[in-house]
């Protein structure tokens, strides 16, 4: 059957995405840090947490790297749901896959420009022969 790894950021980062502190940019924190929009989760919880690009970061990019994942098949797909929140005037949400015996990322998800200063949801299917990173 599926199994599902949760990831709400509320007590550390998550399996899926280890070594946090690694990647430069990104904070974690919730709407009432003080540091602007959102000022709540995706359910309007002020005190959840959630991951954000800090303001220094507003003309670079960074990016998060999930662990490795299993090769799928018809039985074992991968399903990635996530809630984002796009904020900047000129910024752009990827996701990119990178397997294993490839060195660079493909990109096969972006976002920018619409929807802007709401959260969305989007689910991404994920299909490897090899082992994978998104």
């Amino acid at each position: 059957g599926p199994s599902w790894n949760n990831c709400d950021f509320e007590t550390n980062l998550c399996k899926v995405l280890p070594e946090f502190h690694l990647q430069p940019g990104w904070i974690r924190r919730n709407g009432q840090s003080g540091v602007g929009p959102p000022y709540s989760d995706h359910n309007g919880n002020e005190s959840a947490y959630f991951l954000s690009l800090s303001s220094e970061m507003q003309s670079s990019s960074a990016s998060l790297r999930t662990s490795v994942f299993l090769p799928t098949d018809e039985e074992h797909l991968c399903q990635i749901r996530f809630h984002y929140w796009v904020s900047q005037m000129n910024g752009t949400f990827m996701v990119g896959l990178q397997k294993d015996s490839e060195d660079t990322v493909t990109n096969i998800w972006q976002v920018s420009g619409e929807l802007r200063n709401q959260w969305n949801i989007n689910t991404i299917t994920v299909n490897s022969t090899e082992k994978f990173e998104v």
